[in-house]
Order: structure tokens, then C-alpha cells, then sequence
């Protein structure tokens, strides 16, 4: 489906996948708008490597970890100011940690990519970034990430332990399994566990229960978006043989996006209750989840890949603000 853009007051019809505004916008490798233009002309691939423009790729990671130490600091009604130098380290944390995944993805993907409409110019296949680049680049975020572990609690180092084991195997399993969506929402939504244990909460310890719900709500959320997102490239993975939840499911999409919106309405109610929150997270968690998520869900095209895109790229910021809102007004007010 074209889309209408405006250029110099006169509507232009853009085509998904057309130069200067199709697929390879959509994180395929040729994002240079923005501020990416000012960049020295060698960084560019970099930023396109690490998802950084537009920011959409960062978030995913970042939220599931603000949500832990959120729900820590409200769990021992932590001063505000700790809670906020803990949420600022995770910030850093989670940025590096979020190039670091790009980056391996892409250089473990690189052989598929270079198969997918969408993704054939991203910065490896054509060229611009190296393997052994990218490989240097993704340990250095690394150790960048590592770096800021030293200055949080312990607990968290080998909390990340699992993160990081999912992290790793998420690449093959596209090849391994039609539920994609969920190891990766496993990935993202570990962060919960990691940002409670950045707060010096034990993960282990209790209570266990509304952690968990909140873990569980987290990796719903991602099975979400990332299946929108996974629409994009479906008629190419379909011929590659890669999985998904899109690839399972087809035409019987959104009623299974539905479903992990209803439960995750029930996680954050039984997370609620758990909790003793105030009204304002059911007002603000649960009331902006269902329409923010419904409305995805209502009007995204699957057929199209730019409306999987828009919804994917906009879609998420009001759920993961609803949830953090909501926790906020039980820890703050």
C-alpha cells in the first residue's frame, strides 16, 4: 500500500520500499536523517548498526529496567534520589547493552539479511561494516555495559546471567522455532529482574510473585510489537524458511494478539493487588496497556509493511510510559 507524504506543500506517493522513505528506512541500514547527517561520514554505519536512529531500537531495552527499579523503589520505599542514581546507571547500562545486541544480531543474521527486501542494506551485508568490525564494535559495548555493572550491587552480575544467555541464542532462534517473539521478549523483559536487583532487591528472595507478573506482563508486551514488527518481512522469511509468531499464526494475528492483551491486563491486575498500589497505576497501567495496545492492534495493517512499521516504531512508547507511569504514581504520590 502507498503511502502520502508531502513534499513542498504537494502530497508524494511513497511506495514501502521506494528510495528516500521505504523499507530501508524502516532499520534496513540507509536511516541518515536527523541528526545522523552531522555525523563524520565513518560513524554512520555504526549508528545504523546499533539502531540509534530513530531511537526506537534503545527503548525496548531500557523500559523492562526501568520497570524493575521502579518496583523496587516503591517495594522499600527507597529515597527518591537513590532511585534515581540507580535509574540513571541502568540508562547507561542499558544503552550499551542495547548496541551490543544489535550488533551481534546483525552480524549473526548477516547471511538472512542479505535474502530480506528490507534488511539488505544494513551495514554489513553491503559492506560497510566488516564481520570482525562489528565484532570488535559489539564486544566493546560490552565491556562498556560490564563497566557499569561494577557500580551497582553484586546481585546483579549474576542476575544478568540469563539475559545474557538469551541474548546470544535469540539470533538462531528464528531458525529454531515459530516463537521467536517469545525468547526475545524473554531477552528484554529479564531487564525487570536486573533493574529489581540494581535497587539491592534479591530476586531470588521475596516477594517473588508480583516480580514476576511484571516479568511475564513485560515479555507479552514485546511478543506484541515484535510480531507488528515481524509482519514487515514475512513474505521473505516465509521463503527462507525463517519463524516467527507472524509466520504461525497469519491470518489468525491479532486474535492471538488480543489474547497476550488480556493477559497482560490480568498480570497487572493480580501485580496490583499483590502490591497494594494506588489507583492511579490500574488508571494509568492497565487503562493505558489495553488502549494503547488495543488501538495497535485495531489499526495496524499487517498487510502493509510501512503501518507495521509506524506501529511498531510509535506503538510501544505509550505502553511501556503507561506501565512506568503507573508505577511511579504508587512509588512517588
Amino acid at each position: 500500500m502507498a503511502h502520502a507524504r508531502r513534499k513542498g506543500g504537494k502530497p508524494t506517493i511513497i511506495e514501502p520500499g521506494s528510495p528516500g522513505g521505504g523499507l530501508e528506512q524502516q532499520y534496513g541500514g540507509g536511516h541518515t536523517g536527523s541528526w545522523v547527517g552531522h555525523l563524520p561520514a565513518s560513524w554512520v554505519p555504526y549508528i545504523q548498526l546499533a539502531r540509534l536512529s530513530p531511537p526506537a531500537g534503545v527503548f525496548p531495552v531500557l523500559f523492562p529496567h526501568l520497570f524493575g527499579v521502579a518496583h523496587a523503589a516503591m517495594l522499600q520505599q527507597a529515597p527518591l534520589t537513590h532511585a534515581a542514581r540507580v535509574g540513571l546507571l541502568i540508562a547507561v547500562g542499558s544503552f550499551f547493552l542495547s548496541n551490543a545486541i544489535h550488533g551481534w544480531n546483525d552480524l549473526i543474521d548477516a547471511p538472512v539479511d542479505k535474502l530480506v527486501a528490507r534488511t539488505r542494506g544494513r551495514p554489513i551485508v553491503r559492506g560497510a561494516v566488516s564481520p570482525r568490525g562489528a565484532l570488535i564494535f559489539t564486544l566493546s559495548q560490552c565491556l562498556a555495559a560490564g563497566a557499569v555493572l561494577l557500580t551497582l550491587p553484586n546481585v546483579v552480575a549474576w542476575t544478568t546471567i540469563p539475559g545474557i544467555i538469551g541474548n546470544i541464542y535469540y539470533p538462531w532462534s528464528k531458525r529454531h522455532t515459530h516463537l521467536a517473539q517469545f525468547v526475545l521478549g524473554f531477552c528484554l523483559a529479564w531487564g525487570v529482574y536486573v533493574g529489581t536487583a540494581a535497587m539491592g532487591v534479591d530476586p531470588r528472595g521475596d516477594p517473588r510473585t508480583p516480580t514476576t507478573c511484571l516479568f511475564v506482563a513485560s515479555v507479552l508486551w514485546t511478543v506484541i510489537y515484535d510480531t507488528i514488527y515481524a509482519f514487515q518481512d514475512i513474505a521473505d522469511d516465509e521463503k527462507i524458511g525463517l519463524k516467527s509468531t507472524a509466520v504461525l499464526f497469519r491470518d489468525w494475528t491479532k486474535p492471538f494478539l488480543w489474547i497476550c492483551l488480556s493477559c497482560i491486563a490480568a498480570l497487572l491486575a493480580a501485580y496490583g493487588q499483590l502490591c497494594a498500589v494506588r489507583l492511579g497505576f490500574y488508571v494509568m497501567a492497565i487503562g493505558g496497556c489495553l488502549s494503547s495496545l488495543g488501538t495497535m492492534i485495531v489499526k495496524v495493517d499487517l498487510r502493509d509493511p510501512f503501518s507495521c512499521w509506524w506501529w511498531f516504531r510509535y506503538g510501544f512508547w505509550l505502553a511501556g510510559g503507561s506501565i512506568m507511569g503507573g508505577l511511579l504514581s504508587t512509588y512517588v504520590l
